[in-house]
This record gives C-alpha cells, sequence and structure tokens, in this order.
C-alpha cells in the first residue's frame, strides 16, 4: 500500500526508492509513504486519527487543510498508474521530456528476484560511494525532505505517526534525487527545474553498484556489468534467473576443466569469469530494479559455494585425466579452508553488529587508514575476496596445471584467513561490548551442537566466563586433529579423541556464548569436523576415499551455510529436530572416526560409509531447505555487509 501526495515533484527513481523496495516495512520521502503487510494496520491506525483531527480542525474554522494524499493499491505501479483526478496524466521529468504517471509499490515479492552476498549495501550508499552524491541545492536531509520548506503534506505526517508508533520507516537518502511537494508555483518551478539538471537513469544506474567491493570487481567488472544488469531489466529477467544462469556456466566450466585437456583448462578459465560477470549482474539488477527476496540472497550464496566447489571437482577430475596427477586432497583441503573462513565471518559479525557500547581501538584504527584511499583497495584484496580469488583461479586453470592452482589458493586463502582472524581477534579483545541475547542466540545456532554435546551441556552447566567457551572449542579441536593425524588410519585412538572432543564442545556451549572470543566456537567446531575428515580420507590410501569425502563435507558445509542464510533472514535455523537426526557436528566427527576404525580392513569399506552418509545428509538438509526456501515467504532481506564472498 503506498501514498503519494497529488502535487509530488520529483524523480521517478526516487518513488521507487520510496514505494518499491520490500526490505522495510516503511519507507518514505518527501511526500511518498509505502508500507508493506506487516505495517498496514498501524498505517490504518495512523489514518483514522489524521482524518479525525482534520475534522476537529475544520469544524472549528481553523486553517484549510493541506491536499489529500492518493492512495494507491497493491497492484499499481510508479510506471503505469493513471493520474489522479486533477492531477497531469504525466510528471515532469527531464527537459524534452515527459515522466510516467506516479503510482505505488507492486505487491511485494511480485517479483521473486533476489539480491546477492551481494544484494549488501543500498542503492543509495552504493551512489553515495560512486560520486554520484555530490553537493547540491537538491540534496536532501537525512529524514527524506528537501531543504527547501514546500508545502505540508498529510502524506509526511502520516510517516511521522508511524514512527511515533514504533514501525521503523525507511527514509533513502537521495542524493541528487528530487523528491519534493511545492508551496506554490514559483516553489514548482524551481523543483521542477532541479529534476531537469538530473538524469536519475544514470543516478539509478550507477546505484546498481555495490559500494564496498573488490579491486577486481568494481575495476573489471562493474563497469560493464551494471549495463547487463539494465539490459535484463528491460526484458523483464529476474535476478534468480540471472543467478540460474551464473550456475549453469560455472558448471559448464567445471566440466571444460575435467576434460584435463589445455583447450579444456583456457575454456575453463574463460567460462569462469563469465559466470562471475553474470554473478555480479543477478545483485546489481536487484539493486537497479529493486528486486529483494530473502530466497533470493539465499540462492546466490549457495550457488556461489556450489559454482567455487564443482570447479575444484572439475580441475582435479582433470589432474587426474591428464597425467593421473591426484590433487583431490588439495581441492578438499581449498573448500575446508574457504568455508571455514565464510563461518569466522559470519559468527563475528552475527556476534558484533548489535552489541552495546561497542567500542574498540582497534576499529578506530582501522576507520582511520580507511580514509587513506589506497590502503582500502590494499585490504580489500588481501583478504582474497570472490572476485579477486575467481580471477587467480581461472587465470592459473588457462596457463599452468590443477597441482599449482590450488597451491597458490590455498597459501592466498591462508593468508587471508590469518589476516581477517586475527584483525577480528584484536578488535574482540580491546572492544568494550555487551553482547545481546540475540547474538547469543544466533551463535549457539551457528555451532549447530547435536545430541552429545547437549547431554554433556546438561550434565555440567556452567556460569558465564570470559574464554571458557573457546578455550574449551579450541583444546577439543586440537585434541581430535592432533590425535588423528598421529594414529592414521584404523586406530581406534580417533574415536577417543572424537569422544573427547564431544564432551570438551559440549562444555563451550554450556553457557550463553556472550564472552569477547565466543565468536570463535562455530569455526573451531567447523575446522574439527572437516580436518577430521579430511585427514582420514588423505590417510586412509583407500580408492575413492578422498572424492568421496569431497561430496561428504559438500554436504555438511551446505547445511552449515543454510543455517547462516536463515539466520540473516531473521527465519531461525533450520529445525533443531533436523540437526539432532544428522548428529550434529561432533555426532558426525564420531561416526566418521568410527567407521575408518571398523571399516579399514576392507577393501572399499570406507569409502562406501562416506558416500552413504553424504548422500543421506545431502538428502535430508537439501529435502527440509528447499521446503522452506520455498514456502516460507520470509520478508526480503537487509543489506549485507562485513564478510567476503
Amino acid at each position: 500500500m503506498a501514498l503519494v501526495d497529488p502535487r509530488f515533484v520529483g524523480h521517478v527513481h526516487t518513488l521507487r526508492l520510496a514505494l518499491t523496495d520490500p526490505r522495510f516495512p516503511a519507507a518514505a520521502v518527501r511526500g511518498a509513504l509505502s508500507v508493506q503487510p506487516e505495517a498496514r494496520t498501524a498505517l490504518a491506525r495512523a489514518v483514522t486519527a489524521a482524518a479525525a483531527t482534520a475534522r476537529i480542525s475544520g469544524s472549528g474554522g481553523g486553517a484549510p487543510t493541506a491536499a489529500p494524499a492518493r492512495a494507491l493499491g497493491p497492484a499499481e505501479s510508479p510506471e503505469r498508474e493513471t493520474a489522479p483526478t486533477g492531477v497531469p496524466a504525466t510528471v515532469p521529468g527531464r527537459a524534452g521530456q515527459a515522466r510516467p504517471p506516479l503510482g505505488s509499490a507492486p505487491r511485494p515479492g511480485a517479483d521473486a528476484g533476489g539480491g546477492d552476498a551481494g544484494a549488501a549495501s543500498s542503492a543509495d550508499a552504493a551512489a553515495h560511494a560512486s560520486g554520484e552524491y555530490a553537493e547540491s541545492l537538491s540534496r536532501t536531509r537525512p529524514s527524506g525532505t528537501t531543504a527547501a520548506p514546500g508545502a505540508h503534506s498529510r502524506v509526511d505526517d502520516l510517516a511521522a505517526a508511524l514512527d511515533a508508533e514504533g514501525v521503523p520507516v525507511h527514509r533513502p537518502e537521495l542524493g541528487v534525487l528530487v523528491a519534493a511537494v511545492p508551496a506554490d508555483t514559483l516553489s514548482r518551478a524551481k523543483a521542477q527545474d532541479a529534476v531537469d539538471a538530473v538524469d536519475d537513469e544514470r543516478v539509478r544506474l550507477r546505484s546498481a553498484v555495490k559500494s564496498r567491493d573488490g579491486f577486481f570487481t568494481t575495476f573489471c567488472i562493474s563497469p560493464y556489468s551494471r549495463y547487463i544488469a539494465r539490459w535484463c531489466a528491460r526484458r523483464g529477467l529476474t535476478p534468480n534467473q540471472v543467478t540460474t544462469a551464473s550456475l549453469l556456466t560455472a558448471l559448464i566450466a567445471a566440466a571444460c576443466a575435467a576434460t584435463g585437456t589445455r583447450p579444456g583448462f583456457v575454456s575453463a578459465g574463460v567460462l569462469l569469469i563469465a559466470s562471475f560477470v553474470l554473478d555480479c549482474t543477478d545483485g546489481q539488477l536487484a539493486r537497479y530494479s529493486l528486486q529483494y527476496s530473502t530466497l533470493g540472497a539465499w540462492l546466490d550464496a549457495t550457488f556461489d559455494r556450489a559454482k567455487e566447489y564443482a570447479y575444484y571437482a572439475g580441475l582435479a577430475l582433470g589432474a587426474a585425466r591428464a597425467d593421473g596427477d591426484d590433487v583431490w586432497a588439495l581441492a578438499l583441503g581449498a573448500m575446508v579452508l574457504q568455508t571455514c573462513r565464510h563461518v569466522v565471518d559470519f559468527a563475528f559479525n552475527e556476534a558484533n553488529h548489535d552489541a552495546t557500547g561497542n567500542t574498540s581501538p582497534t576499529a578506530a584504527l582501522s576507520g582511520r587508514l580507511d580514509s587513506v584511499g589506497w590502503t582500502v583497495w590494499v585490504r580489500r584484496m588481501i583478504v582474497l575476496p570472490i572476485g579477486e580469488r575467481w580471477a587467480m583461479i581461472a587465470v592459473l586453470t588457462a596457463f599452468t596445471t590443477p597441482r599449482i592452482t590450488f597451491y597458490v589458493l590455498l597459501v592466498g586463502c591462508a593468508l587471508a584467513a590469518c589476516y581477517t582472524t586475527a584483525g577480528r581477534v584484536l578488535r574482540s579483545l580491546t572492544r568494550r561490548a555487551e553482547r545481546t541475547d540475540r547474538a547469543a542466540h544466533a551463535l549457539a545456532e551457528l555451532a549447530d551442537t547435536g545430541p552429545l554435546a547437549e547431554l554433556v551441556a546438561k550434565a555440567a552447566p556452567r556460569g558465564p566466563s570470559s574464554y571458557l567457551a573457546p578455550l574449551s572449542a579450541a583444546l577439543g579441536a586440537a585434541a581430535v586433529l592432533a590425535g588423528t593425524a598421529a594414529a592414521g588410519f584404523g586406530s581406534w585412538v580417533p574415536v577417543g579423541c572424537a569422544v573427547l572432543y564431544a564432551v570438551l564442545a559440549g562444555v563451550a556451549v554450556a553457557a550463553p556464548l556472550k564472552g569477547p572470543l565466543d565468536w570463535l566456537v562455530p569455526p573451531l567446531f567447523r575446522a574439527a569436523e572437516y580436518g577430521v575428515i579430511l585427514i582420514l580420507a588423505a590417510c586412509s590410501e583407500v580408492n575413492g576415499a578422498l572424492p568421496a569425502a569431497f561430496g561428504l563435507i559438500a554436504a555438511v558445509a551446505y547445511h552449515h551455510y543454510d543455517t547462516v542464510y536463515r539466520i540473516r533472514g531473521g527465519t531461525g535455523a533450520p529445525p533443531h529436530l533436523l540437526v539432532r537426526a544428522i548428529g550434529g557436528h561432533e555426532g558426525r566427527t564420531v561416526a566418521v572416526t568410527a567407521a575408518a576404525a571398523l571399516l579399514h580392513h576392507r577393501n572399499q569399506g570406507f569409502t562406501i560409509a562416506l558416500t552413504a552418509l553424504a548422500a543421506a545428509l545431502a538428502l535430508a538438509v537439501l529435502t527440509e531447505s528447499i521446503r522452506f526456501w520455498v514456502s516460507s515467504g520470509a520478508p526480503a532481506v537487509h543489506d549485507e555487509t562485513g564478510e567476503p564472498a
């Protein structure tokens, strides 16, 4: 539902930002307001109260009321709405042109578009960072009102009433875009001149690009991918369709790499870059057309991981076909390292984004470094985000061998992981902050605790402690990894270490995770579980064990990414029954070590066990995940920042 003052003068993209963004319960600019279904009741109360006030004012002989707002239904849109009575059929636009008539937001979710890890930055922030938001007489205040006072508008009164009721009203910062309700003919002429002076399509196109992105993406992809996004928008394509095209392109690239020939490797590198261009395009299309959804963000993030891991598998198959080189352990190591990096990013952000008193000298230093232009790009490149990473993989695939590609990738990701983790540990140790119950709950869900650790947590309750949780998790992870590596395949020692790990994991989650370093608990659990599977498969020397382990970790990693994006979408983690059914991280670790000890003397027993476990996990997790994302009707996600994809 949307309301637009019939005297409104401004850019069409101003109305798009205010009326068609489904991520917020309410949004407004000067003279225009829209609400999502969750805020309609509050709007109805505000309209009723405003009408009562107007009747009282009118009966008392006061000043005449302002022109009524035009109420628009959910089926109308800014491009197609017929003008209300007494209002011109078109809104003046740039010089010599006519603007489409004004209207309201389409029904949220009518177009199931989505954003990426990526629809991560708001349109107005992106344009601001790009330099589009230069100082101007038409520059708006943060409240969304123009610098000139203009005429009184009932629409603005209703927006203020929603704020007073506790409904957060999003007011996009418009920059050089215009939103005005002129009080007289002279003011209308000035507002029209301001509209004519700015090309809102150019602003819209620039704002489609993320404000915080890597060097490669910003300078090598976005300058032309934004035009591909506009081309897609004008032909009715949705971001989810572009995301799917990116996935298919990457899968073809993986198939080319699996041929093991030099032309296949070159083709794979080219197609991987093409897939990344489409990956950037889907998020830019979402921002250009304001087609945000939780489903779209989840699809984009999940497909990114599927593309990257499928490409690793293709390289491993290609190496075996080319010269018999077995690089499955390297491919598995790259997948484990990259997934653990992401869990560090997710856990840190969840623990700190709503903390109170969130100050840190380290963070202040980082802010000062950001004021020095060149350091921003250097620091973004050091963390090896998806653009730099995929460009490196593509070039190395085309000109070197899969083994060299994986060596360089592992070294680069390891350095990036050390840099980001060390910086976040320093921030946490120097930060004075109080973590919220919501953050503690999110970390507990990210921990993916199963029934074994839950029993220990209930039997050994503890009070809050600053460092006991990460210390217990670190000791458990070190014990199971070191024990497995030292004892090797077929020994019962890893089973005992896995049981000890389950006990220490229970101790780690016995109390709410509110300590300064408690965000390290989930990534430590991921490193332990994935590392044990990798070590056992690599040491087994059983034919097919490493590819089977690759499939198992891919299935488990999918479950963990699914958990992250459910939390990000505000819908909570997967059902606890599912987490218990698939054993939790400690239960799966015990199961894999037990399978290695029991089946070591059988030729293919361990491979069969890993394959069966991977298939069972994938079936359970995918079934529940697809059911949820297709039927949940989750609200559109807000902008995401903080982690490299």
